[in-house]
């Protein structure tokens, strides 16, 4: 199960990166539920689609450095670059949390932190 959740995320990640937004969603289930720790939940695969086509305008640029799984869960951390309301990039670090049920991705849970200009 393992195994197939990583691939899972690794081809529904390509197809965000590319900005296919609803190749994406097609690995998550209807239900998704989606946080950003600190900030919102998102409720539901119909009103993430409408946060992507905001939030992913242009394609967000990342790589997962690393990927723990055990069971339904997935850690995937790494760092993405999205552009910000004024059009310049900005880098985060990342830990998402991915809960799989039925082989679809079920529930995120995003820790995301701003990089400075020094990167680090």
């Amino acid at each position: 199960m393992s195994k197939a959740n990583k691939s899972v995320l690794e081809t529904a990640n390509k197809a965000i990166s590319e900005g296919d937004i609803e190749g994406f969603l097609s690995f998550c289930t209807q239900d998704l539920e989606w946080t950003m720790v600190g900030q919102e939940t998102i409720e539901g695969k119909d009103a993430v689609r409408r946060w992507m086509k905001t939030a992913y305008a242009q394609p967000p640029r990342f790589t997962v450095s690393d990927m723990v799984a055990d069971a339904d869960l997935l850690t995937a951390i790494g760092e993405i670059e999205v552009k910000d309301a004024h059009g310049r990039p900005a880098r985060s670090a990342y830990c998402d949390v991915w809960r799989f049920r039925d082989g679809k991705m079920a529930q995120l849970r995003a820790f995301v932190v701003g990089l400075n200009e020094r990167g680090r």
